[in-house]
């Protein structure tokens, strides 16, 4: 991962450009599937196990993938990893997960699709819940994975296809990257990381929204009926994506302080870097909000002025025609002697006056700028 880029001000939101980390596509990706990736120094295999062809063609969304009565094991010195995508079947997951005996406790975690950020140490494995966030058709959209890491096993989960991981499974592939001969741990290390870049994009779009509609409300004529609503959105996606990343950070500082034997070697180092990642992510995100919440106080401090405006407009409106009305109401009553009455100059002069007056009253009404 690329080194932490400088802290950004809310009006110079993070460029997705700067991380490695745009998600693959997964248009053809079967919703449900196990892959496995089998890896030493000097060893590589991977397996992927999907759905039956006739229901991949039929595009059957609850199609289960083919799986063995057990999934292959890692020789000794080698590392398993599993992938399951999907995957919401219990008896399942139980039969799969049985020679890694993980707790009835986190089997639970996993099936559940809301769980806050956390870790937890099992004595032969830690078990680490995480949530990722993704802008769809507008909506802020939550994710949740989950990370099992042992001595020789690493265990994922996620209940859909994310185009997460992939990018990690290419560099274990390709020797340059030297990510088989590290340990479980430094694999484990790789997928938290590409969580939190995951979150630069995520956040580079929440403040791109963030400048846009602070661009239309300096620019709100009041016809944008709908831009309190948005503000509100806004304010709403900022505390969600706060209330996860603010746990996240406290799992990595219990990683980083050394709290488990699992992370302790070369992982261990680059886990500082991707601390140090998620405390800029939250003081941008901090920014922003504070952006939001400033532009809800200016949007109704701009509606409470522009209806001032109006009242002052109508009130004007009303003072201008005060005097014609004292006029009419004059020359109304039913007296019998009222020179002006038989005046053949009456008339004109009644309304020359009134012309006078509101003529008088709207010049100094514009000198004033009530009108």
């Amino acid at each position: 991962m690329n080194n932490p880029a400088s802290a950004l001000t809310a009006i110079e939101p993070l460029r997705a450009s700067d991380y490695p980390a745009s998600r693959s596509d997964i248009s053809k990706v079967p919703e449900q599937a196990v892959y496995q990736t089998v890896y030493s120094a000097d060893y590589y295999t991977e397996t992927d196990y999907l759905p039956t062809a006739d229901s991949m063609l039929q595009n059957t969304a609850d199609a289960a993938p083919v799986l063995p009565e057990q999934l292959p094991q890692a020789a000794d010195g080698q590392i398993n990893w599993l992938h399951f995508v999907g995957i919401n079947d219990g008896d399942l997951l139980k039969a799969a997960l049985s020679p890694y005996h993980i707790h009835e406790l986190v089997l639970e975690d996993i099936l559940s699709r809301k769980q806050r950020p956390k870790i937890e140490d099992y004595d032969s494995y830690l078990f680490i819940a995480a949530r990722v966030y993704q802008y769809i058709d507008s909506k802020l959209q939550a994710d949740q994975v989950y990370l099992i890491v042992g001595s020789n096993f690493v265990l994922t989960f996620q209940q859909r296809p994310l185009g997460l991981f992939s990018k990690i499974r290419a560099h274990m592939r390709d020797p340059r990257y030297a990510v088989r001969s590290q340990d479980a741990a430094f694999l484990a290390y790789r997928i938290i990381d590409r969580l939190i870049d995951d979150y630069f994009l995520t956040l580079d779009q929440y403040n791109n929204r963030v400048e846009l509609i602070d661009k239309i409300l300096f620019a709100d004529t009041g016809t944008n009926s709908d831009l309190l609503g948005r503000i509100h959105r806004l304010k709403r996606d900022g505390v969600r994506l706060r209330r996860t990343l603010q746990p996240l950070r406290d799992v990595l500082s219990q990683l980083v302080r050394g709290e488990f034997t699992t992370f302790h070697g070369k992982s261990h180092v680059y886990l500082r870097d991707t601390y140090d990642h998620t405390m800029q992510l939250l003081e941008s995100l901090d920014a922003s909000r504070d952006m939001v919440v400033s532009m809800m106080d200016i949007h109704l401090s701009f509606q409470s002025n522009r209806l001032n405006q109006q009242m002052r407009r109508l009130t004007a409106i009303t003072i201008l025609f005060m005097p014609l009305t004292v006029i009419t109401g004059i020359y109304g009553m039913n007296f019998d002697r009222m020179p002006e009455l038989h005046w053949a100059l009456g008339y004109p002069m009644a309304v020359g006056i009134m012309v006078v007056f509101a003529a008088g009253l709207y010049a100094i009404f514009k000198w004033k700028k009530w009108m």
